[in-house]
């Protein structure tokens, strides 16, 4: 069924439902738009959400942020970033995919229907002209009809007339027989106007209406399928982006099952342990001795001078109460340093006058009030010191070590930089085009300079580490981290930037290896090599070379620059690895 055929009379309404089925297209489309404003507006407060909450980047070195909740808290955050992503992902592919391509679509819409309405007005438009031209003859056919029955009613009466000459009759009767003929002609067009009218008419309602209602039906079949086809992307645009939201969820559960209270009290434990000892009990201080002098035979020990007890606690430090809690007088020590007490039998010293206790009391209040101020001082800006003396001793230890470890790392990197500059050189003096190795020299002379510095701050920090009570374990994994031969050692082999008159110091370091090497068997070789160049080996740790001498490979380059060779005599240690030409047994 069509429209053509069913609905050929219902022009009107067939215009009225196209318009109404493209109005519901835009009104779709504003829906889609309004809905991916929704979802940008969602996950734009998603990410400042995530912002606001997310720790700052001067806060991700604080203790806390070890803890598996701080941790998790930070995997939430990061999840629902993601999320919002997947949002701005679906306001983004609805827009793409619903709205610009509806709106496209149905502006080819509008244009087409726009069309066939102008085709249908333009055939009816032709047929009412058709039909004015045949009302037109069929008016002056009864116009000209009439005119020529009274011209004949004229003449036959003319005839009868005994009266009328007979120029009149025939008068008459030329002008009945015009006006007949006249009729006859206009009775012709009529004829022919109507059977043209007739046969426009049918070819209006048979032909021309119903092929233009058929093609608004099609257009609107294919309108409502498109249409069909924007809901279905409306469902299948969030579907596509579920599984991805799900890890999402599924990252926010498992942010919550990856907390480990028992392994944040741990790491409490290890960030804030001082290391110090708990503090004993106090003594009981007997400042009655100090009158009763002569009695020594009390049982609550030998007398001493007021003075003298009050410094027995100048040495202890409880640190738990100069951080938390309100100072004690009688554990803070005091500053001034306290005169020698009398002998146990002697005669009590003249200072005390006649009231002893009186004069304690006095020495207490002199010292103990500029003892409470100086600490609240300490506890508010406590001096940051660079061999964190400042901090308790477990602490101290942690954070040399970790120091150790960064300059540990710079240095390797500056090393690394000397080989590459040594390599550079080398290349620029075989091929001189390439470049000019003097324009080397100052970044060669500068990484020089670097790796004593940082050599330097190595042994400094070893120092310190040792005085904490460190192991110093952080350059022993590495037996080789350092080219002890300066800047030089990897340039070129020509000798000419020595560092042999350079005192090393990290010597220590490789002579820890050698007692290595000597005390462990011989390890089995995994390879030959042929050296290329000379190498004085000058440095500890380090075995000289000559250019065609052939070594057995102990030890493989680990990505440092350096090799572990052996002679035949059993001399082991490292070379260059860009110095040699090697050969590894597959």
């Amino acid at each position: 069924m069509d429209w053509g055929t069913e609905l050929w009379d219902q022009y009107d309404i067939i215009e009225k439902h196209t318009q109404s089925g493209l109005e519901l297209v835009e009104k779709y489309v504003k829906f889609v738009k309004e809905r991916t404003e929704i979802e940008q507006n969602y996950a734009k407060q998603l990410r400042n959400l995530s912002k606001k909450f997310n720790l700052k980047r001067s806060n991700k070195d604080e203790p806390e942020c070890r803890l598996s909740s701080y941790q998790s808290f930070s995997d939430i955050l990061n999840e629902m970033n993601d999320y919002a992503g997947q949002r701005e992902l679906i306001a983004e592919n609805m827009m793409m995919n619903i709205c610009i391509d509806l709106t496209k679509y149905l502006q080819e819409l509008k244009q087409e229907r726009k069309t066939y309405l102008m085709e249908a007005k333009k055939a009816q438009q032709s047929m009412e002209s058709t039909y004015k031209q045949l009302d037109s003859s069929k008016k002056r056919f009864e116009r000209e009809w009439r005119e020529a029955e009274r011209a004949a009613q004229y003449a036959e009466k003319t005839d009868q007339d005994i009266n009328a000459t007979k120029a009149d009759v025939e008068k008459a009767k030329q002008q009945a027989h015009l006006r007949a003929h006249v009729a006859e002609e206009c009775k012709n067009d009529y004829a022919a106007q109507l059977q043209k009218y007739n046969k426009e008419q049918s070819q209006f309602y048979f032909n021309d209406m119903p092929l233009i209602f058929n093609n608004l039906q099609d257009l609107d079949e294919r309108r409502v399928r498109k249409i069909a086809q924007g809901y279905i992307l409306f469902s299948d645009t969030e579907k596509h982006v579920m599984p991805i939201i799900g890890k999402c969820l599924e990252g926010i559960t498992k942010a919550g099952t990856n907390i480990n209270e028992k392994n944040d009290s741990m790491v409490v434990i290890e960030q804030n342990k001082s290391g110090f000892e708990r503090p004993g009990d106090v003594e009981f201080e007997d400042y009655s001795q100090g009158i009763n002098r002569a009695s020594s035979d009390s049982s609550l020990g030998t007398p001493k001078g007021p003075l003298d007890l009050l410094g027995k606690n100048k040495s202890k430090k409880i640190w738990l109460f100069s951080k938390r809690g309100k100072l004690s007088p009688s554990t803070l020590p005091p500053f001034s340093t306290p005169p020698a007490p009398s002998p146990a039998n002697g005669p009590p010293s003249p200072k005390f006058g006649r009231d002893p206790l009186s004069y304690c009391l006095k020495e207490i209040n002199k010292t103990v009030k500029p003892r409470i101020s100086s600490f609240r001082t300490l506890r508010r800006s406590p001096t940051v010191t660079e061999d964190f003396s400042h901090l308790p001793p477990e602490q101290r230890r942690k954070r040399l070590q970790q120091k150790l470890e960064e300059v540990c790392k710079e240095l390797q990197k500056e090393v690394d930089q000397s080989e590459a500059l040594g390599k550079m050189k080398d290349v620029y003096e075989k091929n001189p085009q390439m470049g000019d190795p003097a324009s080397l020299a100052s970044q060669i002379s500068q990484t020089s300079q670097n790796i004593e510095r940082l050599r330097g701050e190595v042994n400094k920090y070893e120092t310190w580490l040792a005085e904490a009570g460190g192991r110093g374990e952080t350059l022993r994994y590495k037996p080789h981290m350092f080219n002890n031969n300066g800047a030089h050692d990897l340039q070129s082999p020509d000798g000419a930037h020595s560092d042999e008159s350079t005192p090393d110091p990290s010597q220590a370091i490789y002579a820890e290896f050698d007692d290595d090497f000597e005390d462990d068997e011989l390890t089995a070789a995994i390879g030959n090599c042929t050296a290329m160049y000379n190498f004085p080996g000058a440095s500890e740790g380090t075995i000289s070379m000559s250019e065609g001498e052939v070594l057995a490979v102990v030890e493989e380059d680990k990505g440092d620059g350096w090799t572990r060779v052996r002679r035949n005599n059993g001399d082991e240690g490292y070379i260059p690895t860009s110095y040699v030409s090697l050969s590894l047994n597959k």
